[in-house]
């Protein structure tokens, strides 16, 4: 099997003519070791992992936290009973600069927790490195990709609580409206976009889900403000009509 999967990229060694045939075999080798990456990481196979990562790999995981080599393979675990994880190596590309190749692609994890289906898809930039006869991750940062979250239908008199204009400054303001069902947002004027409710008080944009606008109120229950939440950070912006 090793034979076989490193033939294709032994035989451009000597095909400087056809870079493009090179490239192609080299990605298709990647993918593959790639895949078997995200597999071995959802078993807990340190050892397997080992083989694919240089020493000095530079490795930001999904939170932003880094990882050494050491830290990936030494510890790790399967999953607990009643858990099951399948990672699916997704939307491949890479590029391949002589010994060097960098990879975009998607996982697309699907997780079966105790009967409760969970998906979870996140974007990766590897880079890889070409050391001998083998191809080792050097560097890898990854993403969690955002999924809208599961709105609720608020009543026609909920809504009108939040219509109104709200000012982070004289020149930045925000526009609620009720448009039949729903509530409509505009920025300074701009075309007015749908807001959907999460839970009472907690709006997004739909394809927005990074940022939330949080309503508040006082101690009457009197909406004052709201505020834009992006990655736990707020921008406040006042009601002033």
């Amino acid at each position: 099997m090793r034979a076989k999967i490193f033939f294709p990229a032994a035989i451009c060694v000597g095909l400087t003519a056809f870079p493009a045939l090179c490239a192609e075999d080299v990605s298709a080798l990647l993918e593959r070791q790639t895949q078997a990456f995200s597999d071995a990481g959802q078993t807990g196979d340190g050892a397997g992992m080992a083989k694919m990562l240089d020493d000095n790999v530079v490795f930001f995981n999904e939170g932003g936290d880094q990882a050494t080599k050491k830290d990936m393979t030494s510890g790790g675990a399967p999953p607990g009973k009643g858990v099951t994880i399948k990672m699916t190596v997704e939307d491949w590309h890479c590029a391949v600069h002589g010994n060097v190749a960098v990879a975009s692609f998607i996982d697309n994890q699907q997780m079966n927790f105790h009967g409760q289906p969970f998906h979870a898809k996140y974007r990766s930039v590897e880079t890889w490195m070409k050391e001998g006869n083998a191809w080792r991750m050097i560097g890898s940062e990854t993403l969690a990709l955002q999924d809208d979250p599961a709105g609720v239908a608020l009543p026609a008199k909920t809504l009108d609580e939040y219509v109104g204009t709200y000012a982070a400054a004289p020149d930045v303001t925000f526009t609620f409206a009720r448009k039949g069902s729903d509530l409509v947002a505009s920025l300074n004027g701009g075309a007015p976009t749908v807001q959907k409710a999460e839970l009472r008080d907690v709006f997004f944009t739909p394809g927005r889900a990074r940022a939330r606008k949080i309503f508040l109120r006082d101690a009457s229950g009197k909406i004052t403000a709201f505020v834009n939440r992006r990655e736990g950070h707020d921008l406040v912006f006042k009601r002033v009509g």
